[in-house]
């Protein structure tokens, strides 16, 4: 079925009535670099292993392989690929 022409609602109308910017329509990120995918790839296997390893360690770990990385970065790709130290949480009764 075709809309008639009084239907059709230009891109600018349509992000208005969303409230969005234009520009918000049109931004596609920046794929990862291939040494955060390297990264990501380690952590990963590191994180079978150990699971219990947050952020720091992790970090500790990988500068132990060779890696200069900082704990943003890594924080930044563990949240990324929806992994978490498994550790004990509080008692609450």
């Amino acid at each position: 079925m075709i809309e008639p022409d009084h239907l059709k609602l230009s891109i600018r109308q349509q992000c208005a009535l969303l409230g969005l910017n234009r520009a918000t329509l049109y931004y596609e990120p920046a794929p990862e670099t291939a040494l955060n995918l390297r990264l990501m790839r380690l952590m990963d296997e590191q994180y079978l292993k150990m699971p219990f390893l947050g952020v720091i360690k992790m970090t500790v770990w990988l500068r132990g392989q060779g890696y200069q990385v900082n704990p943003k970065r890594v924080r930044r790709l563990l949240r990324k690929m929806g992994l978490e130290a498994l550790y004990p949480k509080p008692k609450t009764t």
